[in-house]
């Protein structure tokens, strides 16, 4: 299987009242590739944002199914999120003056 680009791994930044206030704990939540792992996440986080990545962590997320009357309707997909923590001192400005 090829390399992926960096801008294919990170898909967008998770923006919630949480996740906001975890960056101030230098830790930023992104949404990835389901086919991502964490060193391609690391990789992709410093070559984007030029920064140091000291730890990376990952969960997996099962679709959500929902009703519509009697049938069984695939409300959401399946998806996978990265909280990534960078180095003391650095920050990302992705969520500022939100």
């Amino acid at each position: 299987m090829g390399e992926m680009s960096p801008y294919e791994v990170i898909r967008r930044p998770v923006n919630t009242e949480k996740s906001r206030d975890m960056a101030a704990e230098n830790q930023y939540v992104f949404e990835v590739s389901l086919r991502a792992n964490k060193t391609q996440i690391r990789d992709a986080i410093q070559t984007i944002f030029k920064v140091n990545v000291v730890q990376v962590h990952v969960m997996n997320f099962a679709p959500k199914y929902g009703r519509w009357g009697r049938k069984h309707v695939k409300r959401s997909p399946a998806w996978k999120k990265a909280i990534v923590t960078v180095a003391q001192g650095q920050k990302l400005d992705i969520f500022e003056g939100v």
